[in-house]
């Protein structure tokens, strides 16, 4: 029997495993013991957190000020690496290989998979963090840069910006997603995380390991869900405190996170195609015309050169952005820097396996250009346009309404410099809410994938039990602390699930070069 043959078997073998420890009962198909592991500490974490709100709170502040402090390296070298080994991948011979066989055919156009790849990955984060970071970082310059230089301090905290949303980011989402897609369609393995480990620990991958790496994924993919509900609840709360004068309070908040995702349920049941795939669509388009309209009724010009000129200094920033060693700034290095590698691996099992759901059919090559480079330049053109009108605003006009903000209220100060400030502040907040939905909608996805043993059409009851979960964990983390506690659980789930991409660049490669 050959080589191919026999893996095959043995994909095989695990696919019947894989059915063999699902459970049908009232409606459900869950996998044992993921699926019951995954929601008891889930649970676990939500009713802790309710009866002992202020413990909870300093709990969750102590974790994240030690693991930042003490693994920060870790972090910073896990980003590196994925960076450097996505473009080896792309550009050796390896970057041939098609997912799903060499005449497998794309089920989505480049609009569509490029709408959900954003709308699943950083939309949120790009609205929430899109002026907010480009002032910080120039009135705060990371690497030792000196902020009374306006233009080297302009060009340092533009590239810090673009530094967190860039490459690095979309790396880590994209060996996830390449490594699902890889064994689920070329291998014929089940779309969850423990496939993309085969080649290193073969069958055991059916073992308690491959159940402890699929319950980290879950957990991964909740507290990084979490955390990106709540900076929507806490821009949409400013958003309407802005706009309307109600309150911004925590009440408002969970009334917000509960809100959106009973409307995200909505999503949930439709499906993949008539849910996320028309909503993503959707707030693609509204993106494009606010982004338009910044570019038209703001300093157009400075903002065409600030895009060009990002370009130039992010290559330029990005070798000391990515160093570790001997910083002078390592409080933006933890605060920041680590914060967000540990944000993006804690959600890379979500936005990995929803990329790989929906990329059949391309090449490798393809993938990474798509997956990592193009989402790369329209954060540099999204940053720049809108960071870019907020530092013409303060070191132009001497408008200091971001510098002096609050985060969540960044945006809408930013727009009261511009004409039509109620409308463009209004569809913001539209903005922000579908992007709400799409994240909860597409994360309660992957998670009910997980749990359900990889399987892509599972009961519509397990993920609407997934939705509502995040939202649950979301709204305790957010009564418990806050964001800081938020933060904190993302920071905590990802230094395990860290180790796991590193292993899974391994298994991954092994992969392709078989396939070859």
């Amino acid at each position: 029997m050959s080589n191919d043959e026999t893996t095959q078997d043995a994909n095989t073998d695990i696919g019947h495993e894989v059915g063999e420890h699902n459970i049908q009962m009232m409606g459900l198909d869950i996998h044992n013991p993921v699926f019951m592991v995954s929601a008891v500490l889930a649970v676990t974490v939500v009713l802790g957190t309710l009866l002992f709100l202020e413990q909870a709170a300093v709990l969750f502040a102590d974790v994240r000020a030690w693991i930042t402090v003490t693994f920060d390296w870790f972090f910073m070298i896990v980003a590196n690496v994925l960076v450097i080994f996505c473009f080896y991948v792309a550009w050796s011979r390896l970057g041939r290989v098609r997912l799903g066989g060499q005449d497998a055919q794309p089920r989505y156009g480049y609009p569509g998979w490029l709408a959900m790849l954003f709308a699943a990955g950083v939309g949120i984060g790009l609205m929430f963090f899109g002026v907010l970071e480009p002032v910080t970082h120039t009135i705060n310059t990371p690497v030792g840069v000196d902020p009374a230089a306006t233009e080297a301090a302009r060009a340092a905290g533009m590239s810090a910006a673009i530094f967190h949303w860039g490459l690095h980011a979309w790396a880590i989402y994209g060996i996830v997603g390449l490594a699902l897609a890889f064994f689920c369609f070329n291998r014929g393995m089940p779309l969850t995380l423990r496939s993309a480990f085969f080649p290193l620990i073969g069958t055991r991958v059916w073992g308690p390991i491959g159940h402890f790496i699929d319950v980290v994924g879950v957990l991964a993919t909740l507290f990084g869900l979490a955390v990106s509900l709540g900076f929507g609840a806490e821009q949409i709360a400013g958003g309407l405190n802005y706009l309307f004068g109600i309150p911004a309070s925590k009440l408002t908040k969970v009334l917000l996170i509960v809100t959106i995702i009973g409307i995200a349920l909505v999503s949930v049941v439709a499906g993949l195609d008539r849910g996320v795939k028309r909503l993503s669509e959707i707030n693609m388009g509204m993106a494009g015309l606010l982004w338009l309209f910044v570019l038209i009724a703001g300093p157009t010009w400075v903002i065409l050169s600030t895009i060009f000129q990002s370009f130039l200094d992010y290559a330029t920033f990005l070798p000391s952005l990515s160093n570790w060693i001997d910083r002078p700034d390592t409080a933006f290095l933890r605060d920041w820097t680590v914060f967000y590698w540990a944000w993006w691996i804690s959600w890379s099992p979500f936005v990995g396996m929803f990329i790989a759901r929906v990329s059949y059919g391309r090449t490798v090559r393809e993938f990474i250009t798509w997956v990592l480079v193009i989402p790369t330049i329209i954060g540099v053109i999204w940053m720049s346009t809108f960071g870019g009108t907020a530092l013409d605003q303060l070191f132009t006009e001497g408008y200091r309404g971001v510098a002096d903000s609050v985060p969540e209220l960044a945006l809408f100060r930013m727009l009261e410099g511009l004409p039509f400030t109620s409308i463009a502040s209004s569809v913001s907040v539209l903005l922000i809410a579908i992007f709400f939905i799409t994240s909860a909608d597409s994360g309660s996805l992957v998670m009910d994938m997980i749990t359900a043993g990889g399987k892509m059409d599972t009961p519509v009851l397990q993920r609407v039990f997934w939705c509502v979960l995040a939202g649950l964990v979301a709204m305790a983390l957010m009564l418990g602390g806050g964001m800081a506690s938020l933060q904190s659980m993302t920071i905590s789930i990802a230094l395990p699930f860290g180790i796991v991409l590193l292993l899974m660049c391994i298994g991954l490669y092994r992969g392709l070069r078989d396939e070859l």
